[in-house]
Formats: C-alpha cells, structure tokens, sequence
C-alpha cells in the first residue's frame, strides 16, 4: 500500500482531542420508522428518497480521501438506511481502495442484508453493527414503526456469516419500560457465537423522539442485570476513545460492550466526525449545525483535508459533559442525518 500523503500532523481540536474516525452518511432515507431515531408521526414515509440531494460517489471517494489524508483509518457508513443506497456494492469497492482506510465498517437495520452481504463482503467490506432493539418478533415490528420483521434480520445475520463476517456488533437502544425486558434474551442469544451485543442508553439526540430522562436506563444497572445471570468482568478498551466499556464473560462465552453518554459521558476521548448524506461536516452527534463541504469537494481532497482541519482545530464540542447545565443547547441534529 502506498504511503498516504498527509499534512504536517494530524489536526487536534481546542481539547487536544485527534481526528481518528470518520462516519459517513450515505442516504438519509430509512424503512425503518424507529421512535428514537425517525418516529413515524414526524417523518414522512417518502424523506430523504430525493438522489439530487446526496453527494455522488465521485465526491464521496474525494472527500475520503480528503480525510485520510489528515490520519483518519476507520471509517463507517451509516444512514438512514445504508443498504437503501443504490450500487452500494461498488461504493464500498472505491472506499476500500483508499489508502489509509483499513477499517471499513457499516452500520444497517439488517433487513435488506440478505441479499448484499457476500456482495459488500466482496466489495471489500469488513465490519457490520446491526441495530437490533428486540428479539421478541412482535415487540421488534412495534419498535421499527410497523416496518420491520425479525427474520428478515435474522435471515440478514445468517449470510452475513456465511459471507464470512465472523464478529458481528448488535445494538440495542435500551429504553426503561419499552424494550429493557430484551436485556438477557439478546445476550442469551448471542452468548458464544463470536458476536458482541452492545446495550445503547437512550440518548437525547435530535429533536424530535420526544426524549425522557425517566425511559434511561444506565448501562450499569443493565451490566449488573447479565452479571446476575452470568458472571462478567472487566476488559481494557481495545484503542484509546473506544466508545463502548467492555466486558467478558466469566466463562469464556465472549463479550458484551455498553455506551453510556448519559450516565458516563465520555467527550474527552471523542475524536469522531459525522457527515451528513448531503455533505455537512458535524463535529459532535449533538451539533445543532453542520458545515457545508460540497463546495471545497469541487477543488480535491488535499483542499477538502485543509478545510477539514481547519474546521478540527476550532471544535469545542462535548455536549454530554454540560448535558443539563445552563446554557447547553437542546437543538440537536436528528440522529438519521448522521447516522448516531
């Protein structure tokens, strides 16, 4: 592999804080209709089907590159719906082709999965996070607004694996009085099988999922809830900024993992950025505001990267640590533009 042509040193934000990740959007249209991302009584079945609005895979390769040239390796493609992005396949080829990027990674409601994993697998594909709420078929079509059934995942999961993705991630928002009961059948499931299960605290991202401190359920009260019921202890992260505190099971049976921005913030160690399927750089999941990179994409990705880091070296954002303190702005970026 090449060397990549980098500027003098990586960009560090105002908290010393480097870019290391990239999450990139790319399509804003979901089939799913979950109520703390996209509620259906707020967002309309038809959004984000517009193609004129979302950057072409020309700029998407351009600003990748642009990225990597300022140190960023992993990079992950989200939505709305990802696997909903037409010739997604070749997208993936052209990313996985980038020198720099070795952890290439996308994150989908696994419904449509079936039928692209051996291509994104071939395409070059490395990593796959399901979003997975319930294991209980009749409480998972409520949770996904009506849209989704659990052996379309299931069968999704299925030639994921036989496509050869061997450590699959699942999440599941854990909401108190909605889906906490999911806690130990999702872990029971997947004990043993080399996939890791991470348990989400339902997050005040966006503006419009009606979110309630009372339906928190903080990841210890859910570690302690396994713990009971099968012995854990404690990992070291695997890299520093790891979002997810892991934890193995006693006996072996592999590992759970848990994100707790509300009970545990851990801003210090952020060093993501976000970008929107129509090509706004946000700097924090909270933003209230992106950035507008399409008009720099047009000059390459060595300007898109001076850009870029220009805007890095001016961030401040760390919305969990100030969550509730005057002052702390509750106008969000709703969680499908960026992909959470």
């Amino acid at each position: 592999m090449n060397a990549v042509p980098q500027l003098p040193a990586t960009p560090l934000d105002r908290l010393g804080r480097p870019l290391h990740d990239l999450r990139l959007s790319v399509i804003e249209a979901c089939n799913f209709r979950c109520g703390y991302c996209m509620p259906a009584d707020k967002v309309p079945d038809d959004y984000g089907m517009d193609a004129a609005s979302r950057l072409s895979f020309d700029e998407i390769e351009t600003l990748v590159r642009g990225f990597a040239r300022l140190g960023v390796r992993k990079l992950r493609l989200t939505g709305g719906e990802p696997l909903l992005r037409k010739r997604l396949p070749e997208l993936v080829a052209r990313l996985a082709a980038v020198d720099g990027i070795d952890d290439l990674a996308v994150t989908t409601n696994g419904a449509l999965l079936a039928k692209q994993a051996k291509a994104l697998r071939d395409a070059g594909l490395r990593r796959i996070t399901i979003s997975l709420d319930a294991l209980d078929p009749a409480l998972f079509r409520v949770l996904s607004g009506g849209r989704g059934e659990l052996p379309d995942v299931l069968a999704g999961i299925a030639a994921a694996e036989d496509a050869g993705f061997e450590r699959l991630k699942f999440n599941c928002v854990v909401q108190r009085g909605v889906n906490d009961g999911q806690v130990l059948p999702l872990v029971e499931h997947f004990r043993g099988s080399g996939h890791i299960v991470r348990f989400i605290e339902y997050m005040d991202v966006g503006t419009c999922n009606g979110w309630d401190v009372t339906r928190v359920v903080p990841s210890a009260e859910s570690r302690d809830r396994i713990h009971a019921r099968w012995p854990l202890h404690p990992l070291d992260p695997n890299y520093r900024g790891e979002v997810a505190s892991r934890y193995a099971f006693d006996d072996g049976a592999g590992e759970v993992g848990f994100v707790s921005s509300i009970s545990a913030p851990f801003c210090g160690d952020c060093h993501r950025a976000r970008v929107s399927a129509d090509g706004r750089l946000y700097t924090c999941l909270f933003a209230a505001d992106g950035t507008d990179l399409r008009p720099v994409l047009r000059d390459g990705d060595a300007a898109l990267a001076d850009h870029v880091a220009n805007l890095w070296t001016r961030r401040g954002d760390r919305y969990s640590e100030l969550r509730g303190r005057a002052g702390a702005s509750r106008r969000h970026v709703e969680m499908f533009l960026v992909g959470g």
